[in-house]
């Protein structure tokens, strides 16, 4: 699956919280235009909507929120978690922000019962969880770890997942989107969007399809156990070797230090023995197994490359902005169909969501504001 879009735009990360009049009123909109989607155009189309960072960030300034700020997306799925009736809507919100995002594979046991899931449709949406957090916290190594991540699900045991990361350093955030009817293959570009302002020079990206001979070779090292690993690790650190040295002092040249970039001083060598022993067949079972994080997939991929030619992707994948461009170009050109869809869309479902008449004004406002001329 091809991204469609292509772009970057600011997300930065303001702190503080959506006061509370001002959240109460976003629960009860979102309420009412979720509503709306489903009884007309069904739970899928919903699902379709949140993976689409167009629509996704519009449907945060419909309810009142900053449009570029990295908040819309905590306070937003937190808005929806709160507004969504699973009984009623067929639809649930698990997970969130901090240590809420590590509840959602019981939440999502705690729905699929009341949904009347099957055993194995439960366990197929926990693996799905688990695997799109994993992911994107250590198959994409960017410096974006994960604070925040929220799964949809629908009776029918489809989802979608809206997560995103930050770095510290330069105050920006990373929004990963997912669909599950789009989802191919977990480690091969699964991705609806990406969304970021920080296009990094060299990111770690393991789901590139640039990235296949290199996930191979990392499957087969651990297939082969720790003593094998591990001495590949020393002939890299051997002041014999300069290969490890004279790539790292390339990245150093130009200017380009984050410390995702280095061989990790230790590895967790009990998830190795357990990857050994459990012979994982393909690289999402690799990424599936317990302590296999961002240093173990880093030091395969190095090993992978310096050793054994087998290249990963470099090239940061962020492709895809939530913003509608500028009349500039910058950063990059509007898209004109996507923009009257957007509008269009969310014209709709304010004119048929059952909204007071000041609030319905107010809303009918920012849409004008957005459709006007750039």
């Amino acid at each position: 699956m091809v991204m469609r879009r292509a772009g970057v735009a600011e997300l930065p990360l303001h702190g503080g919280h959506a006061p509370r009049w001002l959240f109460h009123r976003m629960k009860r909109l979102a309420g009412q235009i979720v509503s709306v989607i489903i009884d007309e155009f069904g739970r899928d189309e919903l699902l379709r909507r949140l993976a689409d960072p167009f629509w996704f960030q519009s449907f945060g300034c419909v309810l009142g929120y900053d449009w570029h700020s990295s908040g819309v997306t905590t306070v937003v799925t937190g808005a929806l978690r709160e507004a969504i009736d699973p009984k009623n809507m067929g639809v649930a919100v698990c997970g969130g922000k901090g240590r809420r995002a590590t509840l959602s594979p019981a939440e999502i046991g705690k729905y699929g019962s009341m949904f009347r899931l099957s055993e194995e449709q439960v366990r197929q949406l926990e693996h799905a969880s688990r695997l799109v957090a994993k992911v994107d916290s250590a198959a994409i190594q960017a410096g974006y770890p994960l604070y925040h991540h929220c799964f949809f699900m629908t009776v029918d045991g489809h989802w979608a997942v809206v997560q995103q990361g930050m770095c510290d350093a330069d105050g920006t955030a990373r929004r990963y989107h997912w669909l599950s009817e789009h989802v191919r293959s977990f480690v091969e570009e699964p991705h609806d969007a990406i969304v970021g302002d920080a296009v990094r020079e060299l990111v770690l990206d393991m789901t590139s399809r640039l990235s296949e001979g290199c996930r191979k070779v990392s499957v087969d090292l651990v297939r082969e156990g720790v003593r094998r690993i591990r001495n590949d690790i020393l002939s890299l650190r051997s002041k014999d070797q300069r290969s490890l040295t004279d790539w790292m002092q390339g990245v150093q040249d130009r200017g380009y230090t984050l410390e995702l970039l280095r061989m990790p001083r230790n590895l967790d060598w009990d998830a190795i023995r357990r990857a050994y022993e459990l012979q994982p067949r393909n690289y999402e079972e690799l990424l599936s197994i317990r302590g296999i994080g961002p240093g173990a997939v880093r030091a395969l991929a190095l090993i992978s490359e310096i050793i054994y030619g087998a290249r990963p992707s470099w090239r940061d994948p962020v492709k895809y902005s939530f913003a509608l461009g500028g009349k500039d170009g910058v950063p990059f050109p509007v898209d004109r169909r996507s923009y009257d869809e957007t509008i269009q869309f969310m014209q709709h479902l304010v004119d048929k969501a059952r909204i007071e008449g000041r609030e319905k004004y107010r809303m009918l406002e920012r849409l004008k504001v957005m459709s006007s001329p750039l």
